[in-house]
């Protein structure tokens, strides 16, 4: 096992790294470093230290959170951008790409051992007809998956250079309480009621619960397997749409109110109205096949799906 025991974290109140950081204060194991932008609410968890760092980018001084680190977990990105933003290229160039190289190249400077990234299933792409496995050739789809394949292969640049160990994370959807993006939409819609279209969608689809995400991310601290590897990471099951809206309404007491369309008339009317993109999130296929992921690092998804979508919505549980 790596010798550990200080722990940075980037993006530590957002969705992944807000949990990160309070499951890592409560195993106790480590000392917590919560790199903000501002000052947040993270500081007064036991074994937890905020440093304000300000906005992440090409010329970030990092020295006040480095000092003295064995691991830096890098969560922080920018996502979910609109695409009629005019600087969406420069902010994911600038942030997620530059960065990360910016930080890779201090922390590495600073004596850190082992830097964890998350990056994203999309470097594979954004549909498979089977699941995406880590002998794939890359090939994100969308400028946010393609930033994160630039930052990859710049962390694998320094790391080379420089000694320090990487392990890269490709998470496909992640879902937990309050998530934000695709799923927090269909749990809108689901806990509105809503009769949906969407109860004869035969596709599989890959997701990965906010709690095994955490667990495998604590598992590459000092997991001995874990040096300079790239992981795929899921539930280890795969669902259709139409199963996992009717999972999201069991979790959550609600009707399960789907209608029964074909998906090639969904398709069809997606097309005409513009929103291919849309269309294939809910109708297309993406499987990940995480079995290098648990032969390397002896490692299983703690929770099942079922169980993932019992914890985010934890007032509807008995």
């Amino acid at each position: 096992m790596l010798d550990v025991s200080t722990v940075l974290v980037t993006g530590s109140t957002g969705f992944v790294g807000s949990r990160l950081v309070s499951t890592l204060a409560t195993e106790g194991r480590y000392n917590i470093t919560a790199a903000t932008r501002q000052s947040g609410s993270v500081s007064s968890l036991e074994k937890v230290v905020q440093v304000q760092i300000g906005t992440i980018g090409p010329s970030t001084n990092w020295v006040k959170g480095l000092g003295g680190q064995d691991i830096v977990i890098h969560v922080a990105a920018v996502a979910h951008m609109p695409s009629s933003c005019d600087d969406v290229l420069a902010r994911y160039q600038s942030v997620n790409v530059e960065g990360t190289r910016n930080l890779a190249l201090q922390a590495a400077k600073a004596g850190v051992k082992r830097f964890i990234f998350l990056s994203s299933i999309g470097v594979n792409g954004n549909a498979s007809s089977l699941p995406f496995n880590l002998i794939d050739d890359v090939n994100p789809q969308e400028p946010y998956a393609e930033s994160k394949w630039h930052a990859e292969e710049g962390l694998k640049a320094i790391c080379s250079v420089e000694g320090m160990e990487f392990v890269i994370l490709r998470p496909p959807l992640v879902y937990g309480p309050n998530a934000p993006g695709n799923f927090g939409t269909l749990t809108r819609w689901v806990d509105r009621s809503l009769p949906l279209p969407l109860g004869a969608v035969h596709n599989k689809r890959s997701l990965v619960a906010l709690d095994n995400l955490v667990d495998l991310i604590i598992t590459c601290i000092d997991h001995p397997g874990a040096a300079n590897q790239t992981f795929l990471v899921s539930d280890g099951e795969d669902l259709s749409t139409t199963q996992l809206l009717q999972g999201v309404a069991e979790a959550m007491g609600k009707p399960s109110r789907l209608i029964p369309i074909p998906a090639s008339l969904l398709q069809l009317g997606a097309t005409l109205l513009g929103k291919k993109s849309v269309a294939q999130r809910l109708l297309g296929s993406l499987q990940v096949d995480i079995s290098h992921t648990q032969k390397r690092l002896n490692w299983t998804p703690p929770l099942t799906v079922k169980q993932g979508l019992q914890r985010c919505f934890p007032d509807h549980q008995d």
